[in-house]
């Protein structure tokens, strides 16, 4: 059928055809496994008739019905997990300025990053904490008016601080105490930093209202030592791509550190903001991860993206021709240890994997597609 109506003239794909397909889809969808539903979002989302902002509205509707938003989440349930996933990743797509992620956000901001550390993926390897900050991230830019948005932002905001450590020197006791240097793990902290940025514009007095003043000037020590070694990590990672073009950029220890200086660039940004006083979420960046065709919308808007990552003295120099060279590959987590790049390159958000049915709404085993 998918098939099929990609060939369809006009007056034989009617707009009451498309209606009549639009009812029959919604009656069959009661009942689908994982890869079932992803076909026919496939199906639905080609119909003209759901081209409009009203239709991609509906859409959004049909993918969060199926997500079962108005449960309380399970992150010990693998189906579970799966199906949130799965429905984010067939609605990230259909957002936009008109057509909000807000419950999506909210959803995943209350009941989502409470348990991040708790979520359990029949899908061996996948780095499950990274998907789900990746698609927050990914909606993040598309939320609108958020009922509790104070609320949700401290969630947001607690979470990063996890994967912001203090310097070793200043932790009073625990894991950070000691001679070791602590992980950074960038690829978490792109995608909860930006999902901030994001919704903080929404309340920007967040961090200077909202927090007392301990607690900002601890995210300050904690901004400030990552920074730190962020500085390093690009540092070094300009120095081992300095001169390299073409082919030289193909290999595979070199995708990893392009898209590891796209990572460390755009946390670059973003926490410069941070330190304005008062903080500022003005900056542009682009995810490590969004496809190539992002800056072919202008060359304006490839600037402006590419631009916003750097001091005002280098701007003209090396950070546009980075930006330039890293929309290639998608990214994963980069840290001190690049081997667990290797997976994580191939794409996180977009590769195909094995993975079960939905369970509760159908008992086949179903390999996912999308």
């Amino acid at each position: 059928l998918s098939t099929k109506l990609k060939t369809l003239p006009d007056e034989v794909l009617t707009k009451e055809v498309e209606e009549l397909i639009l009812t029959e889809s919604k009656k069959v969808l009661e009942d689908v496994t994982g890869e079932e539903f992803v076909l026919f979002m496939k199906i639905l989302s080609g119909l003209k008739s759901l081209q409009t902002v009203s239709g991609r509205q509906q859409l959004v509707e049909l993918v969060a019905e199926q997500a079962d938003l108005e449960q309380t989440f399970n992150p010990s349930d693998p189906d579970c997990v799966d199906r949130l996933l799965q429905c984010t990743r067939q609605a990230v797509p259909l957002f936009s300025k008109n057509v909000h992620s807000t419950r999506f956000v909210t959803y995943f901001c209350e009941q989502v990053l409470p348990n991040l550390s708790s979520l359990t993926t029949p899908v061996e390897g996948l780095d499950i904490q990274l998907e789900v900050l990746k698609l927050l991230a990914e909606m993040s830019s598309f939320c609108g008016d958020m009922e509790k948005l104070e609320t949700n932002l401290r969630k947001l905001f607690d979470k990063l601080l996890e994967y912001m450590p203090l310097p070793p020197e200043e932790a009073e006791n625990g894991e950070n105490a000691g001679n070791e240097e602590p992980k950074l793990q960038f690829s978490y902290v792109e995608c909860l930093l930006y999902s901030f940025h994001q919704l903080g514009r929404k309340l920007p007095d967040f961090l200077t209202a909202k927090l007392n003043a301990e607690k900002l000037k601890d995210f300050k020590i904690r901004l400030q030592y990552f920074a730190r070694g962020l500085q390093v990590y690009i540092r070094q990672l300009r120095l081992a791509l300095q001169g390299k073009t073409g082919e030289a950029l193909k290999t595979e220890e070199n995708k990893i550190k392009v898209v590891a200086l796209k990572i460390t660039n755009n946390i670059n940004v973003l926490i410069k903001d941070l330190f304005h006083i008062p903080p500022s979420y003005k900056s542009t960046v682009t995810l490590s991860w969004k496809p190539v065709q992002k800056v072919e919308i202008g060359q304006k808007r490839a600037n402006e993206d590419t631009t916003s990552g750097s001091p005002p003295k280098k701007s003209s120099a090396g950070p546009k021709r980075d930006a330039r060279q890293i929309y290639n590959p998608p990214s994963g987590k980069y840290s001190s240890n690049l081997s667990n790049f290797n997976y994580e390159q191939r794409g996180a958000f977009r590769g195909s994997r094995g993975g079960r049915g939905w369970g509760a709404r159908g008992n086949r085993s179903r390999g996912r597609l999308y």
